[in-house]
This record gives structure tokens, C-alpha cells and sequence, in this order.
């Protein structure tokens, strides 16, 4: 290949890679409101389109532990459509401070990189009502509770408990002849009550949310 050829595709090479690193992010196609939401630990991040946004963009999503320097790639939220993306595995320490980004591509560019707030699994995570079976006796009610499950896998490939991720109180709530009475227990299981005509309701609350007087 002559000298004058070699040199004038050279400066071509240059040029177009010249172009493409001054090309600014499109601001107009940024996600908007990128936030977690989490129930019973399934922690997911959710973001909007852009308004002004063209309809075939793709998302890529990354994210971090607290104090951490680098970014990590969610392996299964790279190029996607949907605005929402399941960060349940990544962000599995509950006792860690998270954070993600969004970033949004189509044929006009990137956007820049949208950062979430500060995601804490324990402290922002709600948690679901408790399944819960009656069994009326002589001697009133057996309520039998059992505790929602978090997306995680334990042994046996099942899903764990919330509470082996974090301390629960359960309240049960009884409303018996207009009066609403409340009873507040440590642990799952069966709660003997000494009613057999109440209305009742079961709230799983974090243990550091809730004040004192435990029946068990």
C-alpha cells in the first residue's frame, strides 16, 4: 500500500474517532426517576422514558456496593426494553448500602449514566402480610403464621424466609365486639388466642420499627 494511501486512512480512522468521543450524551434520552423498589427483599430497580426520549432504546444497567470504585454489569439487564430491571441477586447482603445506574442507547447516542439514591435492603425493603391458617379449639383460636419468602435461594434450591435476613415482630390485630386489640410475638408460628368470635389481621413489622411489650 502506497505511503500517501496508508497515511490518508490513517487520518480517516483518526478522524472518525476524533468525532465519536466529542459526541455528547443526549440529555433527552436519560432515564428518569431510576429508584428502588423492594417488597420481601425482591429488590428492583425501576426508572422511567424519557418524554422526549425516541421509542427503540435500550437500557443497560450497572451497579455498586457502597464505597466500592468500580461499576458491575447486571449480566441480565444489558440492552434491554423494559424499564425495570431485578437486582434481587446482586443486591443480596441485606445489610449493605447499594447503589445503580441506568444508562439508555438508540441510533442518535447514549445518555448520560442515571445513578439511584442510596439502597439499603433492610432498611428499605417492605414487607408483605404473612399467610396464616385458624384452627378454632375449646379453648379459642390457634393462629399458625408463616412469614413471607425472600426471591433468595437456600438449600434445596427453595426460597428463604425473610426472617433469616432479618428480625421480624409479628402483630396480630383482633377486633372483638368493636374493641381492636393488639398482641405482638417474636417468633412464627402457632399464637394460641382465647377468642372464637374476632376479626382477625396479621402485620410482619421490622423488630428495631416496633416498640416493646412482646407476648412471645
Amino acid at each position: 500500500m502506497p505511503v500517501l494511501t496508508t497515511l490518508l486512512l490513517f487520518c480517516d480512522i483518526l478522524l472518525l474517532c476524533c468525532v465519536d468521543c466529542t459526541v455528547p450524551p443526549q440529555d433527552d434520552m436519560e432515564p428518569l426517576e431510576v429508584e428502588f423498589h423492594s417488597v420481601d427483599f425482591r429488590n428492583v430497580l425501576h426508572w422511567k422514558h424519557h418524554p422526549r426520549a425516541p421509542e427503540d432504546l435500550q437500557y443497560f444497567v450497572q451497579y455498586k456496593i457502597y464505597g466500592d470504585k468500580q461499576w458491575s454489569v447486571a449480566e441480565l439487564c444489558q440492552g434491554i426494553r423494559e424499564l425495570q430491571c431485578d437486582l434481587s441477586q446482586e443486591t443480596s447482603d441485606p445489610r449493605e448500602w447499594y447503589y445503580a445506574r441506568v444508562q439508555s442507547a438508540s441510533s442518535e447516542g447514549l445518555s448520560p449514566w442515571v445513578i439511584s439514591s442510596r439502597f439499603h435492603p433492610q432498611w428499605d425493603t417492605i414487607f408483605s402480610p404473612p399467610k396464616i391458617k385458624l384452627n378454632v379449639t375449646e379453648r379459642g383460636i390457634v393462629v399458625h403464621i408463616k412469614p413471607p419468602r425472600s426471591p433468595l435461594q437456600g438449600e434445596r434450591n427453595t426460597r428463604i424466609s425473610v426472617t433469616k435476613l432479618q428480625k421480624l415482630i409479628f402483630r396480630i390485630y383482633l377486633l372483638h365486639d368493636g374493641v381492636e386489640k393488639v398482641q405482638s410475638y417474636k417468633r412464627e408460628g402457632s399464637k394460641h388466642l382465647r377468642h372464637h368470635s374476632v376479626n382477625i389481621r396479621v402485620q410482619c413489622l421490622p423488630e428495631e420499627q416496633t416498640a416493646s411489650g412482646f407476648l412471645g
